[in-house]
């Protein structure tokens, strides 16, 4: 399960960057050769394997042509796997994880790694493979031009990016939640989550946000040290598509499903705003940095 982005700078409330160091932000401490660079794909034949999930792609975005339906688009990948189509007898639509795993948070228009090698991409809406849990006529895009992954009604016509190949998103343990002291470590992704009462139990800004989470690592009455804001992918990882209201585990303490969520990554289309999670759903979006609008929830590697 990719649980780390590519974003390596930081910008503040107001929309200017600034030094990422001590910030708190996604980009803090990161470096340009820890999001992968150049190595990331590699290409062969039209396709490109993604050597940070398996997943192998079509190297021409807009195979599709036009937008389409989603019945439509499932259409047009099973026409590819007819014998004498694209030589490959394994695409399929992708589902959202899979989309999702492939957007850049430091690029825009398209929103993809820099560097990657891929041609005719539509700065816009694709279909994923994936529906809706709680509305089923509707089925989740992913924006290509900024990152917003979003319901769509299954009428509305999107782009097609078919994907084949074996992906090698972690499988999730079958008890993925455990409850460890006041912490929740997730086995899937190796990570210790807290929500309860150290942090803001109502909605905050964005560096109200960061700075209730750098006090829990300056608070001599709570286990352990090292907790930040999670970045977008991180608090992605925690939504299970099968559920809704909130689209969580029940073991995550959020008993308001209309709750979202902060995280430290910034949206470079727009640097005053931040992505956030929307619990209900699991839609990913973004909130006006300055604006009391999302909740709060820390994240820490786990430590053995």
């Amino acid at each position: 399960m990719l649980i780390i982005t590519d974003q390596t700078t930081c910008f503040d409330a107001a929309g200017r960057q600034i030094d990422c160091r001590g910030s708190g932000h996604d980009g803090d401490g990161k470096t340009h050769s820890d999001v992968g660079g150049n190595h990331r794909f590699v290409t062969g034949d039209d396709r490109v394997t993604d050597g940070w999930t398996g997943c192998v792609w079509h190297q021409h975005a807009g195979l599709s042509e036009f937008p389409m339906t989603w019945d439509e688009a499932f259409a047009f990948v099973e026409e590819m796997n007819r014998p004498g189509g694209n030589a490959s007898n394994q695409w399929r639509l992708p589902s959202r994880r899979e989309l999702f795993s492939l957007i850049s948070h430091q690029n825009i228009n398209p929103a993809l790694p820099a560097g990657h090698p891929f041609v005719d991409v539509f700065n816009g809406y694709y279909w994923t493979g994936t529906e809706c849990a709680r509305v089923p006529d509707q089925a989740w895009y992913v924006h290509l031009g900024g990152g917003k992954v979003y319901r769509g009604m299954k009428h509305a016509s999107y782009m097609v990016w078919p994907v084949s190949g074996p992906s090698l998103l972690t499988p999730v343990p079958e008890k993925r939640f455990v409850i460890d002291g006041k912490k929740i470590l997730d086995r899937a992704t190796e990570r210790h989550w807290y929500i309860g009462e150290k942090l803001p139990v109502h909605a905050v800004s964005w560096e109200a946000a960061i700075d209730s989470v750098r006090s829990l690592n300056l608070n001599d009455g709570f286990p352990g040290d090292n907790w930040r804001l999670p970045n977008i992918r991180e608090l992605d990882s925690l939504v299970d598509l099968t559920r809704h209201s909130p689209a969580l585990d029940d073991i995550l303490p959020v008993s308001d499903a209309q709750v979202g969520f902060w995280s430290s990554t910034t949206s470079i289309f727009e640097p005053r705003y931040a992505w956030a999670l929307y619990a209900l759903d699991g839609a990913i979006g973004v909130g006006f940095k300055p604006k009391a609008d999302f909740r709060v929830i820390a994240v820490r590697k786990s430590i053995t």
